[in-house]
């Protein structure tokens, strides 16, 4: 069975459980906690020495990592329930809403780029939530004038009538936006999304607050 070191709220952790959950495809959940520097260990960086999650490892020991790498392998792989499109300009598409947040959004407010500004710049946990809500609306707004724009979109998804690569990015950052204080309001088209897409299955499997190692209330 494959292997998946993981953690509960990690954005790249997140889209990659909900690819697998949407493929269908069984995997051994393995939490590394990074608020415990788990990540850090000689045992993790013997799986990954880049010291990041996710990272899966195959039955024949093989690991990939890096949660965009892992998904197109998974799609390759296990081309049933397809999350990109057949058509050349909707994968491009769909590819791109995915983009936003992979390469705009998320890079710049995951925990070490936060970690980082915690201990040299900013001590005030405002000015952080601040600093992250920045480049939230600046790829929301994007995001939310795409969706707007797209004609054929008559579903809850971010693009056709079924789940995508981009759902699998967005939701998590919606996650992320509201456990920052982000004020969504001015996205309807997303919230929509995200509430769509968290009623279902593969969704609500892959959700942060349903995993082996999120706190308990």
């Amino acid at each position: 069975m494959l292997k998946l070191y993981n953690f509960f709220r990690s954005g790249t952790s997140h889209r990659t459980r909900i690819a697998l959950n949407l493929k269908g495809v069984d995997y051994q959940y393995i939490p590394i906690s990074l608020g415990k520097g788990e990540h850090h260990s000689d045992t993790f960086k013997a799986i990954n020495p880049q010291e990041l999650v996710p990272a899966l490892v195959l039955d024949d020991g093989e690991v990939l990592t890096q949660s965009v790498a892992i998904i197109e392998w998974l799609e390759e792989v296990y081309p049933d329930q397809a999350l990109l499109p057949k058509d050349p300009i909707a994968r491009a598409n769909v590819r791109a809403l995915a983009a936003i947040v992979g390469c705009d959004i998320h890079p710049i407010n995951n925990k070490r780029i936060l970690g980082y500004l915690r201990s040299h710049h900013i001590e005030d946990e405002h000015a952080i939530e601040a600093w992250t809500a920045t480049w939230i609306h600046a790829g929301f707004r994007a995001l939310e004038a795409l969706l707007v724009q797209d004609s054929t979109r008559h579903t809850g998804f971010c693009y056709g009538d079924t789940p995508t690569l981009a759902d699998a990015y967005l939701i998590p950052q919606v996650y992320s936006a509201r456990r920052f204080n982000v004020d969504l309001s001015a996205y309807p088209n997303i919230v929509a999304i995200d509430a769509h897409c968290n009623s279902l299955d593969a969704f609500k499997k892959a959700y942060p607050d349903n995993q082996p190692d999120a706190p308990k209330a």
